[in-house]
């Protein structure tokens, strides 16, 4: 009975989550890519530097990411319920107050610190539940609940601009911030799975070696309390090492372009009522590119981590293009590309996490990979914009972007050819012996 709870049912209720998690990457990740329209009303209303402004979305990002660990601790500890409705009321707190606009400071503690945890402790724990939900399906239901994130950026961008043309900058955040409230009802949707322990069953063949007759799978069922602590000594695979910087140096980069692509546009002289546009444009290829993604990735044709070195190379070589824009026309059509490739990379990345992992420890790796990817997102959207304030065009912030994830994809090459090596070192230990006599010749005299 106790494997029936803990193999992951890959649909029924499962759906439901799906459903709730692609509102809670709506009203967080969303909020986030969309942060961009606000920098230039902040940047004029404190008349400060780019540089300067970009922090706030600095310290969200980091925030965000320091606080996966911390939200991956409670789900096993709690729930993943209870930590969603958490991260709703923080999330609303911190547009809440950054409502009163007092200083930079003020900015960078609530719309940065507050709104960063809040959707630190609502994203990790609802992509978290999904993959525990879903084993042969996974990817196409990352895909899915990753899109929620593109589907609602598509509606915010030019209803965010709206509400700042009738409410300003400050009323707009509390209404965001009341938005918000909702990843607390889409949190008590989140029911949690009957195992506790929410193992993965063994359905790849290639977690069980020939001539082994006990999967790590079934291992790992025979011992209920296997991820009952967080797993801190993960940080001593090298497998899970490499893949951590991969997501520094594709973190440095991801940031960048969402937002500086208004600024980028105004310096082109775009009108204001066509730069929202171009966030909508966005984020349809985006949802685009992960429910494409998402579904190749499910017909298991291509391995994932191969999938996401090809991902990430486009994405890089659009972000090389994207400045070469010089028109509206253009811009739109870098932009989509860009968005297309970004979205076939999120859908992709979080599968490939599971799979260097396993799913036992796939709650304490997603939690620390969100803490060590903090540094590239800290220091992503500041180095670009100090590099925009030395160049005098923000196209270089970009050009830093693309270069940034090449070095990235160089990462994933390393990380397959290391998994490769290490497969076929377990192919050979397992190898059945041809003889199990010590000399040669005792092994003739045997066939005789």
């Amino acid at each position: 009975m106790r494997a029936k709870d803990s193999s992951p049912p890959d649909g029924g209720y499962g759906w439901v989550v799906v459903v709730s998690a692609f509102m809670v990457m709506g009203l967080t990740a969303a909020v986030l890519k969309t942060f961009g329209l606000f920098f230039v009303e902040i940047q004029q209303h404190f008349d400060e530097l780019a540089s300067t402004t970009s922090w706030i979305t600095s310290v969200t990002i980091a925030v965000f990411h320091l606080g996966a660990p911390v939200a991956s601790s409670l789900c096993v500890r709690y729930s993943h319920r209870a930590v969603v409705i958490t991260g709703g009321l923080l999330a609303f707190s911190g547009m809440a107050l950054g409502f009163l606009g007092l200083n930079m400071i003020w900015m960078y503690a609530t719309t940065g610190f507050l709104q960063g945890l809040g959707i630190s402790f609502s994203w990790t724990p609802a992509i978290s539940i999904v993959s525990h939900y879903f084993s042969k399906k996974r990817a196409l239901a990352n895909a899915i609940a990753s899109a929620g994130e593109c589907a609602f950026a598509f509606t915010f961008g030019p209803f965010f601009q709206w509400l700042i043309s009738q409410y300003g900058w400050k009323g707009t955040l509390l209404i965001i911030g009341g938005i918000q409230l909702n990843i607390c009802v889409c949190g008590v949707l989140m029911r949690p799975l009957a195992s506790s322990c929410l193992l993965e069953t063994s359905h790849s063949e290639a977690e069980t070696p020939p001539g082994n007759g006990t999967s790590r799978t079934d291992k790992e069922a025979k011992s209920p309390t296997t991820h009952k602590a967080f797993n801190w000594t993960l940080v001593r695979r090298p497998e899970f090492v490499l893949y951590a910087i991969f997501g520094i140096l594709a973190a440095m980069s991801f940031f960048v372009p969402p937002l500086f692509l208004v600024p980028l546009s105004y310096s082109l002289g775009i009108d204001e009522s066509w730069t929202a546009s171009l966030l909508s444009i966005l984020a349809m290829a985006d949802f685009a590119g992960r429910l494409l993604c998402g579904w190749y990735a499910n017909l298991h044709i291509t391995k994932p981590v191969h999938l996401l070195t090809m991902t990430i190379t486009l994405i890089s070589t659009s972000l090389m293009l994207l400045p070469l824009a010089n028109n509206y026309l253009s811009l739109a059509i870098f932009t989509s590309f860009y968005g297309f490739f970004f979205g076939t990379t999120v859908a992709v990345h979080i599968t490939v996490l599971a799979d260097v992992v396993g799913m036992p420890d796939f709650d304490s790796a997603l939690g620390l990979f969100m803490l060590i990817r903090s540094t590239g997102g800290f220091v992503g959207p500041p180095l670009a914009g100090l590099i925009m304030d030395m160049a005098g065009d923000y196209r270089a912030g970009f050009y830093m972007a693309g270069a940034t994830l090449v070095l990235s994809a160089g990462i994933l090459v390393t990380l397959d050819h290391l998994q490769q090596r290490k497969e076929r070192g377990s192919q050979t230990t397992t190898k059945p012996e041809k003889s199990t006599l010590p000399y040669p010749s005792l092994h003739l005299l045997r066939l005789q």
